[in-house]
């Protein structure tokens, strides 16, 4: 017989891949040397085994194989079920085995697991349940562990330093074999730079100064925003200035008091599908209540701020509410054409959706949220409703489809079609690969430099996870047929007048046609007018400039 070996090794089971797999493998051949020989291996490194097989890189290449009738193999061979099947797991992928008519071998039960064998179902379902149940010690274990380092030792346990504090080094690395790796602990010490910055919030805020008046003022003397002191980590902001919300975070920050905290996010591991639950879950970071925080018991670094001025601007915060009545609020979700659509001519900020009098308008508040001593000439409030632009975008766009440009149209939309050989789900997933492979890099980086191997670890499962998924994705995204010229001529005629159809359209489905055709606004209220950018063309984004450009006079639409 031939065989096909399948084994899988996660940053979770600190093992060396190499040496796993050789024992893996080793198991695997002592099972079936007197029956045949392993002509290829699938293993899976970096995957944890909560991953089902679909999301695994090489348990995917192993089924997409499956599938070929001249697979080259006629069963596949386990090392070990606990390291392959997790949960629920081999309930969901041994039928699949079966209907390719691909037998499964496994050591525990000596041999190849008969389909109609209930003993052998059982025995395999125990084994997912051990796998899961060991999954979840080492979790518990990995928490209890690191919550009594933060709460006795005081240990910090990696991440980034709060702003007003940097990194210094704490010793070589308790665990022996660590030490011997060149693994150090650090701790945190204030930054000569920042550290001042922080006491001064503090003392303006007690003061009697709000935390916008606060951010002006410290814009306004040029003292760099955290995101612009730290710029390779906060490439998603623009640092411009100080916003009162990096001022917010500053004053509730118990870190700063000397003590060491914990604990203040947990990871949730949700369903990515509802409806297809062999797709297994995702992690999503959650804030935990404040209750649920670890603080040190002793002072483990030097404070910035004592605890009795910290506790005294949260009394200042507490107190803001004090005296008022409260009354139950109903969120209403309010569907807005252009969300993320509109930007503001002045900061290139997205204009946010606002409902005044029930009718959709869009605004940019600016000045409520940065500084503006750094001499941005920025209107308090920028409005604009979307009565006065949708019509006039819809009479727009509508033109593309009078009869003497019909012809044009109808050539772009064919033309703006994906190949056949090029899915937009399947490129979107390439490029997300790419990026994780880029994070991966950071994250090794990161280890060499003496990071806490914990939180690593745990960022490299999280990335490689997120990398199976897109390459599944890549691998299994069906391609869309392309539709002919006549066809798309059949649908704009079925249409009819095509202004009448936006106008009445759905406002969500209308968004995304809008977005769709790239469109873009950019409101400029000083001109109150508004430039509108669109293309058909799939590759022109971020290219050169728009062919189809109108300018609309907010005074006279």
């Amino acid at each position: 017989m031939r065989f096909a070996f399948y084994g899988r090794v996660s940053t979770e089971d600190q093992q060396d891949p190499e040496a796993s797999r050789n024992w893996q493998l080793a198991r695997a051949k002592a099972l079936v040397d007197k029956h045949g020989e392993i002509v290829a291996e699938f293993f899976d490194i970096g995957q944890s085994r909560s991953i089902p097989w679909k999301r695994r890189p090489e348990a995917i290449r192993l089924l997409a194989a499956m599938r070929d009738p001249s697979r080259g193999f006629d069963a596949v061979v386990i090392g070990e079920p606990q390291r392959a099947f997790y949960g629920n797991q081999y309930g969901l992928t041994f039928p699949v085995l079966v209907h390719y008519g691909v037998g499964l071998w496994v050591p525990e039960v000596g041999g190849a697991i008969e389909p109609e064998s209930e003993a052998h179902d059982l025995v395999m379902s125990v084994f997912g349940g051990m796998s899961k149940g060991e999954r979840n010690r080492i979790k518990i274990r990995v928490r209890a562990a690191m919550a009594a380092q933060a709460s006795v030792e005081g240990r910090f346990l990696g991440g980034r330093p709060p702003y007003g504090y940097r990194l210094a080094d704490a010793g070589p690395h308790p665990n022996p074999a660590k030490a011997a790796e060149g693994k150090r602990l650090h701790q945190l010490e204030p930054d000569p730079v920042t550290a001042p910055v922080v006491q001064r919030i503090y003392a303006e805020y007690i003061g009697g100064r709000g935390k916008f008046a606060i951010a002006e003022a410290l814009t306004q003397d040029g003292i760099l925003s955290p995101s612009s002191n730290d710029p390779a980590r906060n490439r998603h902001r623009t640092g411009v200035a100080w916003a009162k919300g990096a001022v917010g975070v500053i004053l509730t920050n118990p870190r700063y008091t000397g003590r060491q905290v914990w604990n203040k996010q947990r990871k949730d591991e949700v369903l990515i599908d509802v409806e297809d639950v062999g797709l297994g879950h995702e992690t999503k970071m959650r804030w935990n209540a404040r209750d649920k925080w670890i603080f040190s018991e002793q002072i483990v670094h030097e404070p910035i701020i004592d605890v009795e001025t910290f506790q005294q601007a949260q009394e200042i915060a507490a107190a803001k509410g004090a005296g008022r009545k409260t009354r139950e609020r109903t969120r209403t979700r309010h569907p807005y054409v252009l969300s993320g659509l509109l930007h503001c001519g002045v900061c290139n900020r997205r204009m946010q959706g606002q409902r005044n009098h029930e009718r959709p308008f869009y605004r940019c508040r600016y000045p409520t949220e940065y500084g503006l001593a750094n001499k941005t000439e920025h209107p308090r409030n920028v409005y604009l409703a979307e009565r006065d632009l949708l019509g006039p975008i819809d009479s727009w766009l509508a033109t593309s489809f009078a009869p003497h440009r019909l012809h044009d149209t109808i050539d772009a939309l064919y033309a703006a079609q994906p190949d056949l050989d090029v899915d937009p789900a399947a490129a979107a997933a390439e490029k997300l690969i790419v990026e994780c492979d880029r994070a991966l890099e950071r994250h090794r980086a990161a280890l060499e430099a003496g990071a806490d191997v914990q939180l690593v670890t745990g960022w490299i499962t999280e990335t490689q996870a997120r990398r199976a998924e897109a390459k599944a994705r890549v691998s299994m995204k069906p391609k869309q047929q392309r539709l002919t010229k006549d066809q798309i001529r059949e649908l704009v005629e079925r249409l009819g007048d095509i202004r009448k159809v936006l106008s009445a359209a759905d406002p969500i489905r209308k968004r995304e046609v809008y977005r769709q055709l790239q469109l873009q606004a950019t409101y400029y209220p000083g001109k109150r007018q508004v430039r509108i950018e669109a293309n058909l063309d799939p590759h022109w984004w971020g290219y050169g400039k728009c062919p189809r450009t109108i300018l609309l006079d907010n005074d006279n639409p």
